[in-house]
C-alpha cells in the first residue's frame, strides 16, 4: 500500500489533501504539528513513502521535522509545502534534505503529479539493476544493485534524488548536461516547479562529495548553461 504522511496545520488544507490522495490509492495518515509527525513516524516504525510537510507551523516548525525525518532515513520522500512568498524557504527546506516543494495554493493535478513522481523515485530505491552493477569514475563507486555511492571506499550518504543525479552525472562523464535535460531526467516530464531545484541539489551533492565544496573538481558549473560531471 501506498503510505503518505500528510503534516498541516490548517484543517482546510489537510483535509483537501488528505480527501484527494485517499481518492487516488494513498493510505493517508494526517496530523496538525510536527511533534506529532515525528512521534507517527517513529509509531509506524517508518513505514511511511512519503511525507508532505507543512513549514510553518506551531511548535516544531517543517525545517527540523524534514532534518530530523532525513536523518531517520534516505529513501524517504519528502515533500515540503511553502507560501509564495516564501522563496528562501524552498531553498532551506531542500537544504535540509527535501525533495520537492509545492507552493500554496496548488491545484489538485500538481499535488497528484507532484506526489506521484516522488512515490516513483521511492520505488525506484528498491528496484535492483541488472546491468553491469559498478560505476567507477575516479574516487567514486556507483552500486546500482544497492543504489549507493562510495568515496575512497567511504559510503557517502545521499538522498534517491541525489542518486539519481549522480547516476546521471556518472552514465555521462565529460559531457556538458543543461539544466532543463537534469530536471526532465530526474523529475520528469511535466514538472511543475523551475529548475532553481536541480541548483540546490547540485550544491547539496558537492557538500557532500567534493573536498572543497565551493572549489568543485567533480561537478563544475557550465555558466549559463547547467553542469559537468569531471571523471578525474
Amino acid at each position: 500500500m501506498k503510505r503518505i504522511l500528510v503534516c498541516e496545520d490548517e484543517d482546510a488544507i489537510r483535509e483537501f489533501v488528505v480527501m484527494n490522495l485517499k481518492r487516488i490509492g494513498y493510505d493517508v495518515m494526517d496530523v496538525a504539528c510536527g511533534e506529532d509527525a515525528l512521534a507517527a513516524f517513529d509509531a509506524a516504525g517508518g513505514n511511511f513513502d512519503i511525507v508532505l510537510l507543512d513549514i510553518m507551523m506551531p511548535g516544531i516548525d517543517g525545517f527540523t521535522v524534514c532534518k530530523k525525518l532525513r536523518e531517520k532515513s534516505s529513501t524517504l520522500g519528502i515533500i515540503m509545502l511553502t507560501a509564495r512568498s516564501q522563496e528562501m524557504d524552498k531553498v532551506s527546506g531542500l537544504m535540509m534534505g527535501a525533495d520537492d516543494y509545492i507552493t500554496k495554493p496548488f491545484s489538485l493535478s500538481e499535488l497528484t503529479a507532484r506526489v506521484d513522481a516522488i512515490y516513483r523515485r521511492v520505488c525506484m530505491s528498491f528496484i535492483k539493476d541488472e546491468k553491469s552493477p559498478i560505476i567507477h569514475s575516479g574516487p567514486f563507486s556507483l552500486n546500482l544493485k544497492s543504489r549507493t555511492v562510495t568515496k575512497n571506499s567511504t559510503l557517502i550518504e545521499l538522498t534517491q534524488v541525489e542518486y539519481q543525479i549522480m547516476e546521471y552525472f556518472l552514465n555521462n562523464k565529460n559531457t556538458a548536461l543543461d539544466r532543463a535535460s537534469i530536471l526532465d531526467h530526474i523529475w520528469g516530464d511535466g514538472y511543475f516547479g523551475d529548475d532553481k531545484i536541480v541548483d540546490v541539489n547540485i550544491r547539496r551533492i558537492r557538500m557532500k562529495i567534493e573536498d572543497e565544496p565551493s572549489n568543485p573538481k567533480y561537478i563544475t558549473t557550465i555558466w549559463g548553461y547547467g553542469y559537468k560531471w569531471n571523471d578525474q
